[in-house]
């Protein structure tokens, strides 16, 4: 998900997204100065530098008729929206649009990047993809566009060592089309009907919250669950961000060696967790609900908070303009520093790309063109990437996404950044966070047998 949760309609979230961007055409775009170094199969070696004039569009798509066959997250509207003006402003440039969910793009990325690798492609967890080479190390194409010169802190996750681990340092291996936040969202009409005048402070105030709305007859969470890749991934992990630092949690997403998510801080969250589904604080359909339908019943009043993205404040500003409102959630202690989820909305260029300085052009106009810097905040209700000080579309206030941008800038204050649970292994999301909490929320799995449960899946994985 990712938090993933980001395109729109995400997840799941995450949930996540996904854009993958075939670029498909009869004339190829120039090659960025020497043949690029592929290296073998999880391989670091960077490519060669792009030359300079690679770096225009001409250069770097050529001048011919060029077909960017694009793989997009359903229900999403930035990619298709960037891509659009990306054709407007260079109309040799087309797109077909391919849609499928996060679910099943996360089950076909090694297929589809193996045996139809696509320019540009929306991605899940990308460790596995790296270690067996199928992703394009984008080192050459930082230096040539400056994207070593932002803040270290927008791509760290996206950078990988030496056979895909660990994350967070070594080369870059994909960009992202905007940077996104999770949080908690909430209905202002129901809200007004419980005296919940503004966000809470507090953990404990948020539960007398949702207390509150049981009284009252109002769902208190609208949380889908449902599918290979469920959302109580969100509310969980912003509870372990309420009991716990952030740190311990992206060294497990980051494959540090000896990192747990099995610790006494993430149980006291599955177990705050537990006491919301015990108190009927969801809805009973939870595990069978997807998550268009979430969205649907919280723009029409069915629910009074969901945990989600700011991909979805454009959409929650047009479809229920003034009566959204959204909040990071509020620490355990009064006071405390507040922690998110927070990455990029991941795309990466296949390792066999056919036209990969055209995608390399296509991510840097996304993060550096103000009219896509526009629509990543209009449309997607997310912070653009990009160097620092680069310029932001005035925001209406008073809207959710004026709110979203605002606690953006509280998370890089406090260093509160996480990236998503279900990014710690290319597996984990569908085969264990999310059967493990579905089954929670069914009564059928503790607590601690879920940590258990995850953490051995984990090691499984990484070959521990």
């Amino acid at each position: 998900m990712s938090v993933q949760v980001r395109a729109r309609r995400r997840h799941g979230g995450a949930l996540v997204v996904a854009v993958l961007g075939i670029l498909a055409a009869a004339t190829a775009c120039s090659a960025p100065g020497a043949p690029q170094a592929q290296g073998t199969a999880g391989s670091s070696a960077a490519p060669a530098t792009p030359a300079a004039a690679a770096t225009s569009a001409a250069a770097a798509c050529g001048t011919a008729p060029v077909t960017m066959d694009a793989y997009i997250e359903t229900g999403f509207q930035v990619p298709n929206s960037l891509m659009a003006e990306f054709t407007r402003q260079y109309p040799n440039v087309k797109w077909n649009i391919r849609q499928d969910q996060f679910a099943v793009i996360t089950q076909n990325a090694p297929r589809v990047l193996a045996s139809d690798p696509p320019d540009i492609m929306r991605l899940p967890s990308i460790s596995d993809l790296v270690k067996d080479g199928l992703l394009k190390n984008l080192d050459g194409y930082a230096t040539a566009y400056g994207w070593d010169k932002w803040p270290s802190s927008e791509l760290v996750q996206l950078r990988l060592g030496p056979g895909g681990r660990p994350r967070g340092e070594g080369s870059l291996y994909a960009m992202g089309l905007n940077y996104s936040m999770t949080g908690v969202f909430y209905n202002k009409k129901l809200a007004a009907r419980i005296g919940m005048t503004s966000a809470p402070a507090t953990l404990a105030g948020l539960d007398q919250d949702l207390a509150k709305a049981k009284q009252a007859g109002i769902t208190p969470i609208v949380q889908f669950n449902g599918g290979a890749t469920g959302g109580f991934a969100f509310p969980l992990q912003d509870l372990m961000a309420s009991y716990g630092p952030p740190g311990p949690i992206n060294d497990w997403i980051f494959n540090k060696p000896g990192a747990t998510i099995d610790t006494p801080a993430n149980l006291q969250a599955v177990q705050h967790l537990t006491q919301w589904i015990k108190a009927g604080y969801f809805e009973a359909d939870a595990n069978a609900m997807d998550y268009p339908t979430m969205i649907s019943r919280f723009t029409h009043n069915s629910g009074l908070f969901t945990f989600d993205g700011d991909w979805e404040s454009g959409n929650f500003d047009k479809l229920m303009p003034g009566q959204a409102g959204f909040f990071l959630m509020p620490p355990a202690q009064a006071g405390g520093p507040h922690a998110a989820m927070s990455a990029p909305l991941t795309y990466g260029i296949a390792a066999k790309a056919k036209h990969a300085d055209c995608a390399a052009f296509f991510l840097n106009w996304v993060a550096t063109n103000p009219v896509a810097r526009t629509i990543d905040v209009q449309v997607g209700g997310s912070h653009p990437l990009g160097a620092t000080g680069a310029s932001m579309p005035a925001i209406k206030p008073g809207t959710v996404t004026a709110q979203t941008l605002a606690a953006g800038s509280v998370i890089s204050k406090e260093n509160g950044s996480m990236d998503f649970i279900a990014n710690a292994t290319g597996a984990i999301y569908a085969s264990a966070w999310t059967p493990e909490l579905q089954k929670l929320f069914a009564g059928k799995e503790t607590p601690s047998g879920l940590l258990s449960t995850v953490q051995s899946d984990y090691k499984q994985e990484l070959g521990g």
